[in-house]
């Protein structure tokens, strides 16, 4: 059966779409929605409720007995998975629902750690989630939780720390199994679950948890639920992520701050320097001048340009949200972008600014590198070529701030710090498993179905293909404008149902 896939695909593209009134289940949850949305938003409120810095490991374990205890009440078999000689490490949230009959197992990704947050920097606590009437960019107001007999309108916006990235999954997961018990609708899939409790902080140990509980993970398609759907609202299935790395780079000048008018035009600057140093980087319209930087990147495949084609043509809209009046490679697009490597300049430090500002030429200058990887990229390699890079620039690199016996030795001088990272990984959108997912979205959807052969952002998933060898893809259900993050972070109330909808389908996909 698997040789009619490319057939498949290449038909699903023109097909017209399924009613969603042809699909119960879909049906069963839009009714379950109807009848009890307030309890769902009402339980929801109270997991976002609950700190959930990867670091702050009392608050991560009570995140965890919140989510085993609820999934407990659907009939999930769920545990924690520790790392008995690491007890600060979050434990992985483990769940199986064993479908009699069954010959097909899902394992489902969610990770309930966030981003941590300054609540100087929200307009309301963090973890105070607050329902509003609207985005706050489209003036929406503060409202009330409303009473069982006021109507929900699927346009509010919760605020909250998490309340898209990445804890929206569970109300529509947990509403979803409610949904089909209710209505008597059976899963045809045994479902596993694998709750991640520091992804946000790079998910450092979860190897080692793939690697330790390697048989409790066994199944047919890893399907992560995580991440924001396309900016035109439309439905999405995606296969894969680009890799991550990253480095900061510091140059060198006087051994002591030096006043600028006595010193000015003598002393070389070091805030100078390292800008054309990552000049000589990338040029303005976007081109890596690293020599080899794209050597790696896997081409780009027929199947990804037929994915390509079931996006809408967006950027311009885009640009204008953001107010941009031009984009790096013009005629490139947005999505064909997350198939390159990129380096971006994530922040940089010399001196003061502003009121703090100071007639001194500083010792030194720091930039902070982010190198976004693409399919193929190691991201050893892919540092090594920016060093090499550096040297050509007539730099002495050292990893330790130097003394002034190696300053006077050298003329120019860079320290650089390396950070950890990953590679990209990509399922190929031919794979057949993967494709039953995108049947499934396709009939719960009622717009066409976009496949992104790549996100732009990156998830630990290169480690559990890797150590699994299954296919994974990417549900994601969150709305693109939602401050995953960043300050204000929040979920538009709509997107949980659309949730509901796409898992009922894919729960009970033949």
């Amino acid at each position: 059966m698997y040789k009619v896939t490319a057939l498949f695909f290449s038909l699903i593209l023109f097909l017209p779409l399924i009613s969603t009134a042809q699909v119960p289940a879909v049906e069963a949850a839009r009714e379950f929605k109807d009848a009890n949305a307030h309890q769902i938003l009402s339980d929801y409120f109270e997991l976002l409720k609950i700190p959930n810095v990867a670091g702050d490991i009392e608050n991560i374990n009570k995140n965890a007995d919140f989510l085993i205890s609820a999934f407990e009440k659907r009939g999930a078999s769920m545990e924690l998975l520790t790392l008995p000689d690491k007890p600060n490490v979050p434990p992985v949230i483990y769940g199986e629902i064993n479908t009699p009959g069954a010959n097909r197992t899902l394992i489902l990704y969610v990770h309930y750690d966030g981003q941590p947050a300054d609540p100087k920097n929200w307009t309301h606590a963090p973890w105070e989630p607050t329902l509003y009437s609207a985005s706050m960019e489209n003036n929406g107001n503060p409202i009330p939780f409303p009473s069982v007999s006021e109507p929900i309108d699927p346009e509010w916006r919760i605020y909250g720390r998490s309340a898209s990235d990445d804890k929206v999954p569970f109300p529509a997961i947990l509403a979803t199994l409610d949904a089909l018990n209710e209505s008597d609708i059976p899963l045809t899939s045994n479902i596993k679950f694998f709750f991640d409790g520091e992804e946000e902080a790079g998910s450092p140990h979860v190897r080692e948890f793939l690697e330790r509980y390697k048989e409790k993970f066994e199944g047919d398609l890893w399907v992560f639920l995580d991440g924001p759907k396309h900016q035109s609202g439309r439905p999405q299935v995606v296969f894969g992520v680009r890799g991550v790395t990253g480095m900061e780079v510091t140059v060198y000048g006087p051994s002591r701050a030096l006043h600028s008018g006595h010193y000015g035009g003598w002393s070389p600057v070091p805030g100078q320097m390292l800008a054309d140093l990552l000049v000589s980087m990338k040029n303005e319209t976007g081109e890596i001048l690293i020599e080899g930087f794209n050597d790696s990147t896997a081409p780009i495949t027929e199947a990804d340009r037929k994915a390509f084609a079931t996006l809408p043509d967006y950027d311009d809209q885009i640009r204008e949200e953001l107010g941009l009046s031009w984009t790096e490679f013009e005629d490139r697009s947005l999505i064909e972008s997350f198939m390159y490597p990129t380096l971006t300049i994530k922040g940089l430090n010399s001196g003061n600014t502003g009121e703090l500002a100071r007639n001194v030429i500083p010792i030194s200058a720091t930039a902070s590198l982010g190198i976004r990887l693409a399919k193929g990229n190691d991201p050893q390699d892919m540092q090594d070529k920016v060093e090499a890079h550096i040297q050509k620039q007539g730099y002495h690199i050292v990893r330790e701030d130097p003394d002034k016996e190696t300053k006077l030795k050298h003329r120019k001088i860079a320290k650089v710090t390396r950070s950890g990272g990953y590679p990209a990984m990509r399922t190929s959108i031919n794979d057949p498993m993967a494709q039953q997912v995108v049947d499934a979205v396709e009939r719960a959807a009622s717009e066409e179905v976009i496949l992104y052969p790549s996100y732009g952002g990156t998830l630990p998933i290169y480690h559990f293909e890797e150590v699994m060898q299954t296919p994974i893809v990417i549900v994601p259900i969150a709305n693109h404008d939602n401050n995953q993050h960043a300050p204000d972070e929040n979920i538009r109330i709509g997107n949980i149902w659309y949730g509901m909808e796409i898992y009922s389908s894919i729960f009970t996909m033949q």
